[in-house]
């Protein structure tokens, strides 16, 4: 019988029903009441067990409990000590319809499980790189699993005594892991990922929480989230302390209202003037008072550990202080620009304008002018039919902002409410708009606090040529070619230096296409170097990983997106099975924030919602685009209607509000206008987005980009093993299956030491996923030589690697010290599929330059003496008593090769000398080592061996001798006494390679000699020509190459296969 045992009867009732939901609906799984009873018994201990251990994890004060598993961590997966345990749980692994009861234990690459249930062990190893997906969801028993999927298999662990803190820790880890080793352009720019055996629990929660509060208030990836505590901020319109959490970084401090949306704040320290505790009474617990230089101050109250906080923000504020000296003496004039209003572009001390007042001194100079206005303060419409009415309308809007202002704030630090959101939804006005986007991209801290530093990068960019740069002049002409900015040299010019500086200012992301377009619209609201900051915000931390070589962030939205189209339109999303076709339309909605595809009088309106409430503001406008043309779609025919049907509707969005003139839509897909199309106004479309889908929180967003990211990471390799495969696969005759698993086995080692290398940071680096698909893994010697001993038909015992590295030294044609996968597949091909001549021909490569060297190592092989003798005689005793005369054959057999060598017209292998010649016995001596008719193929080698030699004396004499014809008298010369002299004396310098007294290309035999040879031994001709089989060599290397990592290539790993098995 079950029992709960607590202190009170609320903690009892919450045991029971923890008992209900993850144990009685298990027990119907098991057949008899020992089982039963076996389990439940195990699996309360195991509870118990780990929730004494994390209470001492918390406390710091005992770490015994995580020694302990750590010792039967490493016991049982034996993995190097490189490989860190992050933490542990007690959990079940489903196999089938049974749960095994056992551990989970969570380290930096893997994830692992242990099972001894009922007398049988059950090992699981999965690397984070093969996971697709991570999801809890439930099954037919449990209501709330964690379900992990790799390429070929799901596994489901349910019965987490704490299953959101499992899963959180599993979706970091995976999360990490493939940013560090599939994402290399993300790996470089985050200095997190640079070592993993630092990476602790604690420090993956302070990332999670990091990443959240940079996306919530949308800050530079730099800053780090040092204090995060509950707190209320008074409020003075609603005449109350609000009740939230303040954060506090490296440059800000933010706050946000727990009730979402009620008021968020950001005050940059670039802005604060003093930080300064209030007298604590029963009101007023614990204040703060937090002044800004526009004589507005923030009260906080509740604030627990004071003093240690403000401390810490006066420390900070200090140091911000000291790298910007301009602030010392800009604090009379800041506080006189604060009091000023919206339209004369100053907002508190971030209203500082560029330093424009030399601009005629600076063109004396040769230095480049910047435009001082914003485009279409200089580019402006008249005439238009119905202005009058709507430049009434921007005066009321103005109107309302300014009463906004004057409650809410005019600066950086002004209160964001619901209120402020509604504003920006009905369109902020033309002469407000490029100011707030500065505010609410928080560019303007970033402008402020770089003064001259655009001005710099202008002189310092312009006139440099580089790709980035050709492909900005190809683009500039197709910038909103409709407007009148830029149909002149003005607006051109400034699109230019803003592209340009921005490349130059970050090469990684360079130039992207669509950052023109949103570029030309930041230059019409904003000055030049106010748009070029606009830009960075926007490519840097609002729209992270979009502008770069593989688009990673986009295409991590565009999945979300489809996400939240099954959830929130099932309908449609049942209609359209597949939503790619959205997905591939919706791309161009992304990057460029719908000003390519909807008229720029009502894109602009779409922009003003970006800047305030980030990508959220694009998934639901979005969302509101299919949910006004759901009808429709549903009814399309195709996909090419349903475009139409969406690029129409676009085109015929529009802004009755607006002063701009109604410019035509240049970039719409299609242009179609047989049949009349209803017009939308964009407010109302923006209005619907906020009120059917804004309920989705930035904290929702980031989790879904969790596990979309892996999912999107994963497809780019997918993509990138099929385009590699559909190269290779016309070059080679492996089977397409085997040549996948060699892919995955060629990858799988190059991850591997990016796991447990000392140098796995240089190793990471050589996975480029800009360059050529064939291109992105490439692995080093000890890589290669690894998969060699795993894969390779060529089993030479010690000789092995000596033959691996001179086949990587061939395979390294550019001299770099890495192979791709297709030189890799290339020779294994050979070795396993060639014909006997293409195997001897990569043999005989394999042992005259570059591959062979003059290292020692190539000399270090055992090499009988007797096998090499020449004092055999050339005419050899058959078994059924007949002779061969080779004497008689060998004459004719090299007049045969010359006239075969002056027919072909490719180019020779160079001649082989002697120490080479050594070199390549030495390797087919041991290549028959072990095999069933290694004495029959010892036999025939040593007999090819001597007529190899003399072939190489015969060549040595003619060549001493001038002639270019064979000896005539080839019979008598092998039957002279002094014979066994000469090949006495070759055998006793075979021993000793290094002294032979003869030079270079004295003794020299060909590839057609040897090739010849060995064609006169049927015995070498079926050893070559025996047909291989690559599938059992790839399944014993997946086992095995683990456990040459873990087990120093000499233990076998323990427990079952499963223990290796990524699946």
């Amino acid at each position: 019988m079950l029992k709960s045992k607590g202190a009170t009867d609320e903690e009892i009732n919450q045991h029971w029903e923890w008992l209900e939901q993850n144990l009685l609906h298990t027990l119907s799984v098991f057949d008899n009441k020992e089982d039963i009873v076996s389990f439940v018994k195990g699996k309360i201990k195991a509870l118990i067990a780990e929730e004494t251990s994390s209470k001492l994890a918390e406390q710091e004060e005992n770490p015994e409990k995580f020694r302990d598993a750590l010792v039967k961590f490493e016991t049982r997966f034996n993995f190097p000590e490189a490989e860190k345990l992050i933490t542990y749980y007690s959990c079940c692994c489903w196999k089938g319809r049974v749960p095994r009861q056992g551990w989970l234990y969570l380290s930096i690459n893997h994830l692992c499980f242990y099972s001894f249930f009922l007398g049988k062990e059950l090992k699981l190893t999965i690397p984070w790189v093969d996971v697709q997906k991570l999801e809890r969801t439930s099954n037919i028993f449990m209501t709330d699993i964690i379900r992990i999927t790799t390429q070929t298999k799901e596994r489901d662990f349910s019965m987490f005594l704490n299953i959101d803190e499992a899963f959180r820790i599993m979706e970091q880890l995976a999360d990490v892991t493939l940013r560090r080793l599939l994402d290399n352009e993300v790996f470089e720019l985050d200095p997190g990922l640079q070592d993993p055996t630092q990476i602790t629990k604690r420090d993956l929660e302070a990332r999670a929480q990091n990443e959240y509060f940079r996306a919530f208030f949308r800050l530079p990836k730099k800053e780090r989230l040092h204090e995060f505590l509950d707190c209320s901020l008074w409020t003075p319109f609603s005449r109350c302390h609000t009740a939230g959490r303040m954060y506090t970084s490296d440059s800000y401090v933010c706050f946000a209202s727990k009730e979402d949306g009620c008021c968020n704040v950001l005050i940059p320290l670039l802005e604060v003037v003093t930080i300064e505790k209030m007298e604590d009474t029963s009101l007023l617990p614990n204040p703060i008072i937090i002044s800004i230089k526009s004589k507005t101050a923030f009260q906080f109250i509740e604030l627990k550990d004071r003093d240690t906080l403000v401390g810490n923000l006066l420390l900070r504020l200090k140091q911000i202080k000291a790298n910007n000296p301009a602030l010392r003496n800009s604090k009379d004039k800041d506080v006189q620009n604060s009091h000023s209003t919206c339209a004369d572009y100053q907002f508190g001390s971030l209203g500082v304008a560029p330093s424009q007042s030399n601009g005629d001194e600076n063109d004396k100079n040769g230095r480049h002018l910047l435009n001082a206005e914003a485009l279409s303060s200089t580019f402006h419409h008249s005439g238009m039919d119905g202005l009058d009415f709507r430049m009434s309308r921007e005066q009321i809007k103005e109107s309302l902002w300014n009463d906004h202002f004057s409650e809410y704030g005019r600066t950086v630090c002004m209160f964001r409410t619901e209120k402020i959101r509604k504003l920006v939804a009905m369109g902020i006005p033309e002469s407000l708009r490029g100011k707030l986007w500065l505010l609410f991209s928080d560019a303007m801290t970033d402008l402020h606090s770089n003064p001259g530093y655009y001005e710099n990068l202008v002189e310092v960019s312009m006139g440099m040529c580089c790709i980035a740069t050709e492909e900005i002049e190809r683009d500039l002409h197709r910038s909103l070619p409709e407007h009148p900015a830029f149909q002149n040299e003005t607006g051109i010019a400034a699109l230019r230096r803003v592209l340009t500086a921005y490349a130059h200012r970050n090469p990684k992301i360079g130039y992207c296409q669509s950052m023109n377009i949103l570029t030309s619209v930041l230059l019409l609201y904003a000055k030049e170097e106010e748009a070029f900051w606009l830009l960075v915000a926007v490519c840097e931390r609002m729209l992270p990983d979009y502008f770069n070589h593989r688009v990673i962030g986009a295409q991590v939205d565009q999945s979300v997106f489809e996400e939240l189209i099954k959830e929130q339109l099932p309908e449609l999303a049942e209609h359209m099975k597949d939503l790619s076709t959205l997905a591939s339309v919706s791309l161009s909605w992304f990057l460029t924030l719908f000003l390519s595809i909807m008229p720029l009088e009502s894109a602009v309106n779409v922009v003003d919602c970006f800047f305030f409430d980030g990508i959220k503001a694009i998934f639901q406008f979005g969302l509101a685009i299919l949910e006004a043309n759901a009808v429709e779609l549903c009814n399309s025919k195709d996909d090419g209607h349903a475009l139409m049907i969406l690029s129409r509707f676009l085109d015929h969005v529009k802004n009755e509000e607006s002063p701009l003139p109604l410019i035509g839509n240049q970039h719409a897909f299609f242009s179609d206008d047989l049949e009349p199309c209803p017009v939308t106004e964009i407010t109302d479309l923006i209005r619907d987005s906020y009120e059917k889908f804004g309920d989705h929180s930035v904290e929702q967003i980031e989790h879904m980009r969790y596990k979309h990211r892996i999912r999107v990471l994963q497809n780019h390799e997918e993509t990138t093993k099929q385009n590699v495969l559909r190269v290779v696969i016309p070059d080679v005759s492996i089977l397409p299956e085997d040549l996948e698993e060699l892919y995955d086995l060629f990858k799988r080692e190059h991850l591997i030491s990016c796991y447990w290398e000392w140098n796995s940071a240089v190793v990471i680096q050589r996975h480029d996923p800009s360059r050529p698909y064939a291109e992105q893994y490439r692995i080093d010697s000890q890589q290669f030589t690894n998969l060699f001993k795993l894969v390779s038909p060529w089993t030479c015992g010690e000789h092995t690697e000596v033959l691996a590295e001179r086949m990587f030294r061939l395979l390294d044609t550019n001299m770099d010290s890495l192979i791709e996968f297709k030189g890799f597949a290339g020779c294994l091909d050979i070795m396993y599929n060639g014909e006997m001549n293409e195997k001897i021909k990569l043999l005989y490569k394999l042992h005259i330059p570059p591959a062979l060297t003059e290292n020692d190592r190539d000399s270090q092989s055992p090499l009988k003496a007797p096998l090499l003798s020449t004092s055999r005689p050339l005419v050899i005793g058959k078994s059924n008593g007949d002779t061969i005369d080779y004497q008689k054959q060998l004459k004719q057999m090299l007049k045969d090769i010359a006239k075969e060598k002056e027919a072909k017209a490719e180019k020779e292998l160079p001649k082989m000398s002697q120490r080479e010649f050594i070199q390549f016995c030495k390797t087919l001596y041991s290549m028959f080592h072990e095999v069933p008719e290694e004495n029959e193929l010892y036999q025939a080698i040593a007999t090819v061996t001597t007529l190899l030699l003399q072939i190489g004396e015969v060549g040595q004499r003619s060549s001493s001798s001038g002639s270019d014809e064979f000896s005539e008298d080839l019979q008598t010369e092998a039957s002279t006494s002094d014979q066994d002299v000469v090949f006495t004396d070759n055998v006793k310098s075979l021993k000793n390679p290094q002294s032979l007294p003869i030079t270079e290309g004295d003794w020299i035999v060909s590839i057609e000699h040897i090739l010849a040879s060995l064609l006169t031994e049927q015995s070498l001709v079926n050893f070559f020509e025996k047909p291989l089989e690559l599938k059992p060599k790839l399944e014993n290397a997946k086992l095995a190459q683990y456990s040459v990592k873990t087990n120093g290539a000499s233990h076998p790993s323990r427990g079952d296969p499963e223990h290796l098995s990524t699946q």
